[in-house]
C-alpha cells in the first residue's frame, strides 16, 4: 500500500494534465456525449495509420493505460542501456499491464507517447468505445496514403492487400517478425490533400521538425517476441498472438481476445459514458482530493486550473490555454485540462500474478 501511495504521489503532477472529460449538457442535435467523431478519429490516428499492423495493435492496447505508459516511459528514459533478453527480464518485474511492458522494447514510440500525454488518453478512449470505426479509420487512411503514392513495399516493410467483399484492406508488415522498422512521415501531406482543415491531425515531433520526403524509417529494433498485438483487419478489433505474448509475459494463455484490465486504468476517468459504465469507473472525490493535496489546495478547490498544469513533472509541458473540457476535436499537441485519478490496491497485488485464468489481450493470465 505504502509503495502504491508513494507512486500515485509521483504521478499527481502527470493526473492535473489528463482531460477530465467531463458530462456537458449537450443540445439535442448533438452526437452522443463522449463519441469521437469520424473528424476526430482521421486527427487521432493519422500519427500511426502507417506503422506495422503488429505495432499498431500494440499501441492502441496501450493507449488505455496513460499513466502506465508515463511511469514505462521514464523507466526506460532512466535505463537506457537495458535491452534485449536483459529488458524481457525487467519487465517482468514491473507493475505495469502487458501491453504497455511491451512498448518498452520501442522507447521511442513509448516516449513519444509520453510526451503526447493528451492524444495518447484520447486515442485509449476512442479505440475502447469505438473499436471498429478506429480499424475502419485506419484502413481508409492506409488507402489515401496508396492513392497519393505513398504505402508501398520497401526494405522496411511489406504492403499487402486483401479483398474483403468490397473493400481493400491494406496490411503492413515487417520483412522480419522480430524486428520492428518505425516509419517517420508527416501526417499533414502524406495521406493527400488533409480533409478537415479545423481538424488538423495529431503529430509525433514538434512542430519545428522537417520531415523527410513520403515515409522514411529509422533503424530496425530487435523486439524479439515483446509486440504480441495484431490486428484483425476483418472483425475490426485486434487481438492477440498468444505464442508471442506466452513466450514474453513467461504465462500460458489461450484466450486470443484482448480485455482492458481496469486496474492498470489507475483511476484515469474514461470519456465514454457507456465505457465508463461497462467498467464502473470514473474520477472518484478521492482521487480529486489527493490531486488537491498534493497541488497545497484544500480539496474544496479546483484541481483543473493552469497553475496545477503548469507542475509537470519528467520534463513534461503543459498546455499555453488549459481547458477542462477535454473536447475530441481540439487541436493537435499540448495538454489540456485534469484527469482523474485514484491509487488501487487491487492493481499492486494482482499484477503480475498468474493464477486467474481465461484472460487474455491487455491483461495477463493471472
Amino acid at each position: 500500500m505504502k509503495s502504491v501511495a508513494i507512486a500515485m504521489i509521483a504521478l499527481a503532477p502527470v493526473l492535473a494534465m489528463l482531460p477530465a472529460f467531463p458530462q456537458q449538457a449537450q443540445p439535442a442535435s448533438a452526437p452522443q456525449a463522449g463519441s469521437f467523431s469520424q473528424q476526430d478519429l482521421d486527427q487521432l490516428l493519422a500519427p500511426i495509420a502507417l506503422y506495422p499492423d503488429a505495432l499498431l495493435a500494440q499501441i492502441l492496447m496501450a493507449s488505455t493505460y496513460p499513466l502506465e505508459i508515463v511511469s514505462a516511459a521514464r523507466w526506460c528514459k532512466a535505463n537506457p542501456g537495458v535491452k534485449d533478453k536483459a529488458l524481457e527480464a525487467e519487465m517482468q518485474k514491473q507493475p505495469w499491464d502487458p501491453a504497455v511492458k511491451s512498448l518498452a522494447s520501442v522507447p521511442k514510440v513509448l516516449e513519444q507517447m509520453s510526451e503526447k500525454l493528451e492524444w495518447t488518453q484520447k486515442l485509449g478512449d476512442a479505440f475502447l468505445a469505438q473499436q471498429k470505426e478506429v480499424m475502419s479509420t485506419v484502413q481508409a487512411l492506409r488507402t489515401k496514403a496508396a492513392a497519393a503514392g505513398n504505402l508501398k513495399t520497401t526494405p522496411e516493410q511489406t504492403v499487402k492487400t486483401e479483398q474483403q467483399g468490397s473493400t481493400t484492406v491494406y496490411i503492413i508488415e515487417s520483412p522480419k517478425t522480430e524486428v520492428v522498422y518505425v516509419p517517420t512521415y508527416n501526417p499533414v501531406v502524406v495521406y493527400g490533400t488533409w480533409a478537415y482543415p479545423a481538424y488538423p491531425p495529431y503529430s509525433m515531433y514538434p512542430p519545428a521538425y522537417v520531415y523527410p520526403p513520403g515515409v522514411a524509417f529509422a533503424t530496425g529494433v530487435v523486439v524479439g517476441a515483446a509486440i504480441w498485438g495484431n490486428a484483425n483487419w476483418g472483425g475490426g478489433n485486434v487481438n492477440v498472438n498468444v505464442n508471442q505474448y506466452n513466450s514474453y509475459n513467461k504465462t500460458n494463455i489461450q484466450n486470443t481476445s484482448f480485455q482492458h484490465n481496469v486496474d492498470h486504468r489507475q483511476g484515469v476517468a474514461y470519456k465514454d459514458q457507456g465505457v465508463a459504465n461497462q467498467y464502473q469507473r470514473g474520477a472518484s472525490a478521492q482521487s480529486t482530493q489527493a490531486r488537491s493535496q498534493y497541488q497545497g489546495r484544500t480539496p474544496t478547490q479546483s484541481a483543473a486550473t493552469p497553475s496545477a498544469a503548469t507542475q509537470a513533472a519528467g520534463g513534461q509541458r503543459a498546455p499555453a490555454s488549459p481547458s477542462a473540457s477535454g473536447t475530441a476535436g481540439s487541436r493537435g499537441g499540448g495538454f489540456e485540462g485534469a484527469g482523474g485519478s485514484k491509487s488501487s490496491a487491487q492493481a499492486a497485488s494482482s499484477r503480475g500474478s498468474a493464477s486467474r485464468s481465461g484472460r487474455a489481450g491487455g491483461r495477463a493470465s493471472r
